[in-house]
């Protein structure tokens, strides 16, 4: 991942508004989604926390912003409510 793509997925959760629930899917670079309910931020570094334990009883997970591949919204939420974190509609 570009410096410049780390940087942004850690300005969308630095910046997470509000209105969107702290809730969704991480896929990492290695092809493995973490499903989230609640994150907290340090450095280059973002703590994820699971409703419900992995398999080998996990519930949290700390990882480096460059282990990100996407970021999976679950929840049925208006494009609009996305501005909030700088996406911009195209005409």
């Amino acid at each position: 991942m570009s410096t410049s793509s780390m940087k942004d997925m850690r300005r969308i959760f630095a910046e997470w508004p509000v209105s969107i629930p702290k809730a969704g899917l991480v896929v990492t670079t290695f092809g493995e989604s973490i499903p989230f309910c609640s994150f907290m931020l340090s450095g280059d570094l973002l703590l994820l926390e699971r409703k419900t334990p992995d398999a080998q009883g996990a519930r949290r997970v700390l990882m480096c912003f460059d282990a990100i591949h996407a970021i999976k919204i679950l929840d049925a939420i208006e494009m609009a409510r996305f501005t909030a974190m700088g996406f911009q509609g195209v005409t």
